[in-house]
């Protein structure tokens, strides 16, 4: 499954993988405890595979960091925790993404990024990285 199918939906934990579209919203199911949930197109929810991480010269689709941290780790968890201090969490990206943007990417944001990466790698679902870093985000940019 592609990151096209992953979402994060506002106010709700963990990630969680697009179902069946309704008339008012779709079906979306969560990758922490499989239960199924309606959500309207009232919900605030972000796909992965349209997210982006700023750098100080451009923005970096979220699966080439995913990518990043995935080739760190050898496809291992993250070896920074989520709840790790502010400092040590900041180290750990400059290691993935050199280039990321202090003043726009916060520590929460950091945390979210290792949170879905834990995710994504317990469910066996990184694989799908090496594909999804070809489509059109990356084949804009000139490398």
């Amino acid at each position: 499954m592609s990151l096209e199918k992953v979402l994060s939906i506002s106010g709700k934990p963990g990630l969680y993988k697009l179902i069946a579209q309704t008339r008012g919203g779709f079906v979306a199911e969560s990758l922490l405890d499989n239960k199924r949930i309606s959500v309207s197109v009232q919900n605030n929810i972000s796909v992965l595979s349209e997210i982006a991480i700023y750098t100080l010269t451009e923005e970096v689709p979220l699966s080439r960091v995913l990518n990043s941290i995935k080739e760190k780790e050898n496809g291992a968890p993250a070896s920074v925790k989520p709840k790790d201090s502010k400092d040590k969490l900041e180290e750990y990206f400059f290691g993935i993404l050199p280039e990321y943007d202090e003043d726009r990417v916060y520590a929460s944001d950091i945390k979210k990024v290792i949170q879905w990466y834990n995710i994504l790698q317990k469910h066996n679902m990184l694989d799908t990285l090496d594909s999804d870093d070809g489509d059109s985000e990356a084949s804009n940019e000139e490398e």
